[in-house]
């Protein structure tokens, strides 16, 4: 006999269903949210499904990693097209849902999403803290600037890495003057300091 199982998840626990071949409820249950609880649960009732559906998410590109890692056969499919097919349903609940996921299992009709490498996110985060830090370093620029003019202090504008030690330079000399500016410009050289990289 072969089972087709479909995980409805939350944040704290993940509601599953299993259905057999010829799309009856075989069994469900709830696990805790991670690959771990999924495998455990399957292996206390021995049970080895064909596939395993589950919905994109904020984590399932985790879960699909921890999954996958185990030996489980878990496909992640696309959330909107799912929820096309499970808005059709009557009852709406978690184990309603659940069950939903695993007749698109056993019938085939889902669209599977791509799940990124482990290296591709690692980049990609790396691109995106770069690109937040830039954002918020010439944000930072500006507020200083304008704020600045209050005091008659026109400070150069910056475009390029020279312009940039330029404006350090005079934020320097204005904090000289005054004890506010002079704190001003600590806390500025202090966010460069950390932010240095992002450059």
């Amino acid at each position: 006999m072969k089972y087709y199982a479909g995980l409805d998840v939350s944040l704290k626990e993940i509601s599953i269903c299993v259905v057999d071949q010829d799309g009856e409820i075989a069994i469900r249950g709830s696990a805790p949210a991670d690959a771990e609880g999924v495998a455990g649960w399957f292996r206390s009732r021995s049970l080895q499904p064909e596939k395993i559906v589950h919905e994109s998410g904020q984590i399932s590109i985790w879960r699909q990693r921890g999954m996958a890692e185990i030996g489980l056969p878990a496909i992640c499919i696309d959330a909107r097209k799912a929820h096309k097919s499970l808005s059709a349903r009557l009852n709406k609940s978690d184990a309603a849902d659940a069950e939903g996921l695993a007749q698109l299992a056993r019938t085939g009709w889902f669209t599977p999403v791509h799940i990124r490498s482990l290296e591709a996110d690692h980049l990609r985060s790396l691109i995106g803290a770069r690109e937040r830090l830039i954002r918020l370093r010439k944000d930072l620029e500006g507020h200083v600037r304008g704020m600045l003019k209050t005091f008659g202090i026109r400070m150069t504008g910056v475009g390029q890495g020279r312009q940039r030690q330029g404006f350090r330079d005079q934020l320097a000399a204005a904090g000289e003057t005054d004890p506010v500016l002079c704190a001003i410009a600590d806390g500025y050289r202090h966010i460069l300091e950390c932010a240095r990289y992002s450059s």
